[in-house]
């Protein structure tokens, strides 16, 4: 028999078989073999191309036909440092900078920055494109860039300028551009959002809703001093273990280099010549940038419009540059007429002063060859042609030395001690470069001192150690394992400190023996709250089974009170108490609706709710009900874009690295 299985392998039918079967098994387990561990994103978010909506996720398929964009783990960083400030800020005193530090936190900052991926690639493949005049219009809008209200081109510069790093004016459009791209479909979802009149009349009678209500607050029981048997503190200990963990802790020590302040008025002045100098450097700095007042007609052309669109589009600006250019034209007539930019097409295609650097190439090079009160031959760029009218020229005005005198003396005298600065720093570095081990040599070549931190835990230190960029590398594993000195790091301006670990404690378990006291008292206090709500769960049954609260109240020696018409949010006698009145159900007939709420001292409130009172929506004026109507919409408007999110999440594929967050 095996004999006769050869002769019917052997042929060329049997030979193609396996020839076909080899394609897809000798892909099988390549992507991973190819790619496994060398990811250096924190997220990825790929979706199949505009062309095959319904590609398979196959790898080989995935890897030359999907789209994909990616969030760094440098993004990711950043996005989950800014976000651990901003609670810091919020929270005060109250922020646990350990329990930020979990996986869950991450995962929620990275989460955000994925849903961001995921409507970048939707735009991209929805042909979604952002014309220049928005993008103009929301950075002109953006207080930071305005004096008296309005905007300034200096101050824009200025402000760019200022940032870390740097950004030139076309960046800084980009990323207003994309921005603008991945909120356009959600936002526009979300404006389409409605309320009947039916929905906001019953939002009304809910908000408007009062209820009678009869309560009596238990006290908590007597402090529970009653022994806690090994068995329990164990069973306990083992069932909390989360709670007894000792987090990840490191010792430091570290040498820290400043540049000296700047001459003050005591000091010797700046030499003069050498301010001078320096400003003829500088100056351009000072010059108030060339700027022209321009206006636009826009002929849109589909990016993936055939030959005969784009030259009909082609025609029709310049027939619109023909009349333009006809004597006693007027400009804002025909690009309210035909401008296909709606941005600019309302206000006659006026797109204010423009500077070098806020357009695109060739709409920037045909506008600032023009000269004043003329119209331009048809430029094209990626969002069609453009018929541009330039209208006023302003030069710009030079400064003169006397007028920034003060601020070159200042910049002279700081450029001077940045240079002793940078001198001290490369000294430091060539020592630890030399001696890795040891910051003693680094400290004599700085002139400075050795200081120490204690040992501290992640995202608990204080002074340098709470500075993000010292923690990361302080908790490193290269200089957790290795005990070397470490780079340069930069906590501000010619400010640069070098750590070194001198301990370091793994996150550990702490053994029952050391947290036994914390475990019976929180044995105790859970004996206590179990108690308390033992009792007001045996009074709420008694109200159920017929009894009045008010005798209830008496035969337990506690005071009733009985309470009309309480509204939503009256914390009476607390806030968790009135969202527990309003949680029960609606009491029939004559019995009432009892319950309990536990409040955060051990205390509990058994309460009755004996009638309910629907809120009127007459009562409620005409603006009243239509910031009610807004409101609500907003909400459903929110909802349908997450459900839109949602959605688009599910037709792309996301991979996570959490090695890299």
């Amino acid at each position: 028999m095996l004999q006769a299985l050869r002769d019917k392998t052997s042929g060329w039918i049997a030979i193609a078989i396996v020839a076909v079967l080899a394609v897809p098994f000798a892909f099988f387990g390549m992507e991973q073999y190819l790619f496994q561990n060398n990811a250096d994103y924190a997220a990825k978010v790929e979706a199949p191309p505009k062309w095959w909506q319904s590609a398979p996720d196959w790898w080989l398929v995935r890897k030359f036909a999907w789209t994909s964009a990616e969030v760094s783990a440098e993004e990711f960083r950043q996005t989950f440092d800014s976000m651990r400030e901003q609670r810091r800020q919020q929270e005060g005193e109250a922020f646990d900078a350990r329990a930020f530090e979990t996986m869950e936190s991450k995962r929620e900052v990275l989460e955000q920055l994925i849903d961001r991926a995921v409507l970048g690639l939707a735009a991209d493949r929805a042909n979604i494109a952002i014309g220049d005049a928005q993008v103009q219009e929301i950075i002109q809008s953006i207080p930071a860039f305005q004096v008296e209200g309005r905007f300034d081109p200096q101050r824009y510069q200025m402000a760019l300028q200022s940032t870390q790093p740097p950004r030139t004016p076309r960046e800084f459009q980009e990323s207003i551009r994309v921005d603008l791209q991945r909120v356009l479909v959600p936002q526009s979802i979300a404006e389409t959002a409605f309320v009947t009149e039916g929905e906001s009349t019953r939002l009304m009678r809910l908000l408007g809703e009062r209820r009678d209500v009869s309560f009596v607050v238990v006290p908590p029981p007597a402090v529970d001093m009653a022994d806690v048997s090994q068995a329990d503190q164990q069973a306990w200990y083992d069932s909390h273990a989360a709670r007894y963990r000792e987090p990840e802790k490191v010792a430091l020590e570290y040498i820290e280099l400043k540049a000296a302040a700047g001459k003050g008025a005591d000091d010797a002045a700046v030499d003069e010549a050498e301010a001078r100098a320096h400003f003829e450097q500088v100056k351009s700095r000072f010059a108030t940038a060339e700027r022209r007042l321009a206006s636009h007609i826009l002929v849109e052309v589909p990016a993936d419009a055939d030959e005969a669109t784009q030259q009909a589009a082609q025609k029709k600006a310049a027939d619109i540059a023909a009349r333009a250019q006809a004597s006693g034209a007027d400009f804002a007539a025909l690009a309210r007429e035909n401008s296909d930019d709606p941005g600019s097409r309302d206000g006659g295609g006026d797109l204010g002063w423009v500077e070098k650097g806020m357009m695109a190439g060739a709409f920037e090079d045909a506008l600032f060859a023009m000269q004043p009160n003329a119209v331009s031959a048809p430029v094209r760029t990626d969002f069609g042609w453009h018929v541009l009218q330039l209208r006023e020229v302003d030069a710009g005005e030079p400064v003169a030395f006397e007028d920034v005198r003060e601020q070159m003396e200042k910049e002279v005298s700081e450029g001077d001690s940045s240079r002793v600065y940078n001198e001290q720093v490369g000294r430091v570095v060539d020592e630890i470069n030399k001696n890795p081990m040891s910051l003693e040599p680094a400290a004599a070549a700085g002139g400075v001192q050795i200081q120490t931190i204690a040992p501290f835990a992640r995202g608990a230190g204080s002074g340098i150690a709470a500075n993000n960029a010292v923690v990361q590398a302080a908790f490193s594993e290269a200089l957790t394992q290795d005990g070397t000195v470490s780079d340069p790091i930069e906590i501000g301006p010619n400010q640069t400190v070098f750590i070194r670990v001198t301990s370091h404690t793994p996150e550990r378990a702490q053994p029952l023996e050391q947290v036994r006291e914390r475990v019976i008292a929180e044995v105790r206090a859970d004996r206590a709250r179990k108690q308390a709500e033992q009792a007001a769960d045996a009074m709420v049954a008694e109200i159920k089974g017929g009894k009045t609260l008010q005798a209830l109240a008496g035969e337990r020696q506690l005071q009733a009170q009985d309470v009309p018409g309480i509204p939503r949010g009256a914390p009476v006698p607390d806030a968790a108490a009135s969202q527990a009145y309003f949680r029960a159900a609606p009491p029939t007939g004559d019995a009432p609706t009892p319950g309990k709420v536990m409040l955060a001292d051990g205390s509990a409130v058994v309460f009755a709710v004996t009638k309910v009172e629907p809120g009127n929506p007459a009562d409620a004026s005409e603006q009243e009900q239509a910031m009610l109507r807004q409101q609500l919409g907003s909400l459903l408007g929110s909802e349908d874009a997450e459900v839109l999110q949602r959605s688009l999440r599910r037709e792309m594929k996301i991979t996570v690295n959490e090695a890299r967050l």
